[in-house]
This record gives structure tokens, sequence and C-alpha cells, in this order.
């Protein structure tokens, strides 16, 4: 097998040394050949492949040392797909992205290695932007715009934003695509499908088939700025009772699907404590009200921002009211959950956060976990099945506890492969979302708060009375479906006072007392 893969090795290492006469004659960038593409890919994937096969063959199993050079094995190839990554851009970046993000499901040496991603990623220059500009909008930027700065405010694998003002005098930012994205986007993902279905040969317990499966849904949907335009203002009006929240409001008359120009919005990324610390903004607050709006997102409306990383969530003080808000970016990629995925969904976290370990297994199996379902508790809820056991919401994370998760998360990767393969497609985003969320409740040091399960609990308890509602025939039902939401909401508010007066100097004073009079 490792002859093989020495032979598909040295054929890729032809086809690219071959290629470099053709670029030189013609001067093109080699990054934009898909042949170039395909075999930085082929070769890549081969000498990760090889290094897998090879590296353990006088290792015992399990031992000290066979870990310490598995960490290692890991190390190294991750450093290899983070630099193919780089060298392709474009999808090759998205994915690697999404990959980094995967925290509690993938080995640390890979999410630690590709988060470096998201400062990575290509920046077209300032000719290719005014060439989209112009086939796009049919006009020259000074026509547009009043200025337009050259310099980016920020570049993504698929487009970079410009600020510039208009002729009125307002601030905006323009989105512009990568000139090249759209025409080598169908391209690469043809290119992972074949590489990863050799992989897959190779190593049959290796079954990640299903992140091809959603770069062929996702990437469509995330090439067209219409299309993200449109989440965008289906998600304010969605959540316009929250009003922390802002989402820059669309210029339709300046926006394209390679270009999506929007209000200009300043802010420091939500994991940035320094800046709050600076601005005198309550970490504790942008944690809760983050937890409201993706409880919201899921539990209730089934519309999902599934791009939570820090670069797309500002965290602002309104130079009006002095209140704190948050501004949510990137809106091009959003799961819909089918209503009965969305309810077991609902029903399976309320027996998480409970400690219903019945339930736990009766609506993970309804999730398609089957006989994983302790598994998938656990990946889901990144927390140890002892944890899961005793209820999540009674139970704090631990630094142990967290090492222990990354850990396993390398130790059943064959095991969280098949659960991933397993489960509905929706599913997907939705661990990726999670794992995102958990990301900025560590950076802010707000990781299971008391509050992220009382919103979640009180979105839980609507989207099972609104389900029921929707079912009900008669009005005596739909009654006691209301009282049964407002009794359940009464709980919860009250539960909540209770830790309020609890952790306030009332209660502390209380507690004393009460030891004196005892």
């Amino acid at each position: 097998m490792a002859g093989r893969l020495l032979k598909v090795s040295s054929l890729a290492t032809a086809v690219f040394a071959s290629s470099g006469f053709y670029l030189y004659s013609r001067q093109l960038d080699p990054s934009d050949l898909s042949v170039i593409r395909f075999g930085r890919a082929a070769a890549t994937t081969a000498v990760i492949a090889y290094d897998y096969l090879t590296s353990f063959k006088n290792v015992e199993h399990g031992t000290e040392e066979y870990w310490a050079l598995k960490s290692k094995v890991h190390q190294r190839s991750a450093e290899r797909l983070r630099d193919l990554c780089c060298a392709n851009r474009g999808t090759f970046i998205k994915v690697g992205q999404h990959l980094g993000a995967l925290d509690y499901l993938l080995p640390e040496e890979y999410t630690s290695t590709l988060k470096v991603l998201h400062s990575r990623a290509p920046q077209s220059s300032m000719e290719e932007i005014q060439q989209v500009i112009r086939e796009d909008l049919g006009k020259e930027l000074s026509e547009l715009f009043v200025s337009f700065e050259e310099r980016p405010r920020g570049a993504a694998s698929l487009a970079q934003v410009h600020k510039a003002v208009l002729h009125d005098g307002r601030m905006v930012a323009v989105k512009v695509q990568h000139p090249k994205v759209q025409t080598q986007s169908s391209k690469d993902i043809v290119v992972m499908e074949v590489l990863l279905r050799a992989v897959h040969w190779l190593f049959p317990d290796f079954g990640f088939m299903w992140l091809v499966e959603e770069a062929k849904k996702n990437m469509p949907l995330e090439l067209d700025f219409l299309n993200e335009g449109r989440n965008a203002e289906r998600v304010a009006r969605m959540l316009a009772h929250y009003p922390f929240l802002k989402v820059p409001q669309i210029h339709w008359d300046l926006s394209t699907k390679r270009i999506l120009t929007m209000d200009f919005a300043e802010g420091g990324q939500v994991n940035d404590r320094d800046y709050m610390r600076r601005h005198s903004i309550n970490v504790n607050e942008i944690s809760e009200n983050l937890g409201k709006m993706y409880s919201e997102m899921i539990f209730v409306h089934g519309f999902v921002h599934c791009d939570p990383h820090p670069g797309n969530v500002l965290v602002r003080k309104c130079p009006q009211s002095k209140k704190t808000e948050i501004v949510l970016l990137d809106h091009g990629l959003y799961q819909v959950l089918q209503p009965d995925f969305r309810l077991n969904y609902c029903r399976l976290w309320q027996a998480l956060i409970g400690g219903d370990m019945s339930g736990v297994e009766r609506y993970s199996r309804r999730l398609g976990a089957g006989d994983l379902y302790p598994l998938f508790a656990c990946v889901l809820t990144a927390r140890s099945w002892t944890a899961v056991n005793a209820g999540i919401s009674s139970t704090p994370v631990t630094n142990s506890e967290d090492v222990e998760i990354r850990t396993n998360a390398g130790l059943y990767l064959p095991q969280i492969s098949e659960l991933l393969n397993r489960v509905p497609r929706q599913m997907l985003l939705l661990l990726k979302t999670n794992d995102l969320l958990r990301g900025i409740e560590t950076t802010l040091q707000t990781r299971a708060a008391s509050s992220s399960f009382i919103n979640m609990s009180r979105c839980c308890i609507r989207a099972m009375a609104r389900h029921k509602r929707s079912k009900a025939r008669s009005r005596t039902r739909r009654l006691q479906i209301a009282l049964a939401e407002s009794l359940g909401l009464w709980r919860i508010g009250m539960y909540e006072l209770f830790l309020w007066v609890k952790g306030s100097a009332l209660g502390c004073w209380l507690a004393a007392l009460l030891g004196l009079l005892h």
C-alpha cells in the first residue's frame, strides 16, 4: 500500500513540475490552474497518508510512545493541510476554517493549527476589485462613492470588505467577492471529493464525506451575496424584539451576486476582552445576550446563523444610549431546521439540562445517533459522560474535564467520524455553531453559565408550546397549553430570581444571618 502511495505521489509531482514550463511562458498565477491545484492537493494527501501508514510500524499500540508519536504525526499533517489551504486559497481555506472550528470533534493539533486560516485569507488587488465592481454595477468607483479605502478592512476566503462613503455622506461597507472563486469552487469540491474517497479507501475508519456534501450544498449559497442580503433582513425581522442586536442595513441598489453593500458598523470582536474592558462592556451581559439570540434562532425559529466566529460578531457601546450592542455580520451561511428535527433537538436539550438519561437516549436515537448516543451527548455538550449523567446545568465545567474531552476527540476519531455520517445533515452545521459559540464563551470565561441554560430552557418551552398550539383543535386545549407555558416560564423566572438573590449582597447577608440564628 505504501508503494502504491509513492507511485501516486510521483505522478502528482511529475504533473506539477511539467506544468511549470507552460506557466512560465504564459506568465500565469499557478494557483489559478486546476491541474496545479489538483496536483498540490493530491501530493499533500499522498504525503499525509504515507506518514500515517508508515510512522507506527515499529511502535506498540496504546503505549506512551505511540500516543506521543501520534500527536507528532497529527501536528505534521495539520501543518501540511494548512499550507495546502493557504496555497490553493478560496474553497480550500473555507473548508480548512470549517475544520478549525470543530474543537471538540477533531484532534487538538488540527483545530489549533487550522484556526490561523482566519487570518491568512487571500487579498485581491485593487485592480481586481475595480473590475468586479465595473462588471457588476456598470460604473466606475468614483461614480458610486466619494471615497473608497484601497486597503480592505477584512479579507476572508471568499471575499474582502472595503469601507466607502456614498455621495450622500453615509458610510458603507462594500463586500466584494474574489474574482476567481466562482469558477474555481465547483472544481475544488470535485478534487476534494476524489481525494477524500481515496483516503477512505486507504483508511476505512476515516469517513469525512459529509464534509464534501456540506460544501456542495453550502458553497453556491455562500457565493450568492443577494442570498446573504435576504438572510440578513430575515434575521433582523425575526429578532427585532432584541434591542441589543444590530444587523447592518443592506443597500440593494449597490448589491449583486458578487457585491454586497451595507451600512458600516464599528466595534470590537466578541473575543477581545481588552476592548470590552476599555469600553466598560460587561462580558456576562454579552455572553447572555449571545445565548438568547442563538437559543431563539435554533429552538423557536429553526433559522440559524452558522458562522459565529469572532470576526463576524462585534460588540460596542451605542454612542447615544450607552447600551451594549451586538453586531451580527456575514449572513451567507444559515441552516434551516425541519420542524421534526428542531422539536427532537429541543427535547434532547431539555433532557440534557435536566439529567433525564432516558430522554437523552430516546431523542438521540431519534436524531440518528443509534447506539452511539452516549458519544453524541458528549459531542453535543462538550461535556464528559459523568457530567451528562449528573445533568449539565448542575455540574460546573472543570479544566480537567475540558482537557479530557479534547483528548478524547483524538482517541475516538473513528467513532466520531461514524457518528457524523449517521446524523441528519442539519446537525453538522449546528455542531460547528456550538463549537464556535463555546470557543467564545471559553474566551469570555462564561462557559456553562446558568444564564445560558435558563435562556435555552425558556426557548425550549416556547417552542414546544408553539408546536402544541398548532396541533390543538379546541379553545380549551389552547388555553391549557398557554397556562402550562406560562407556568413553565414562571418557574424559570423564579429560579433565575433565586440565583440572583443567592449571588447578590442580600443573599450573602441572609445566608450569614441564617447561619447565626442556627
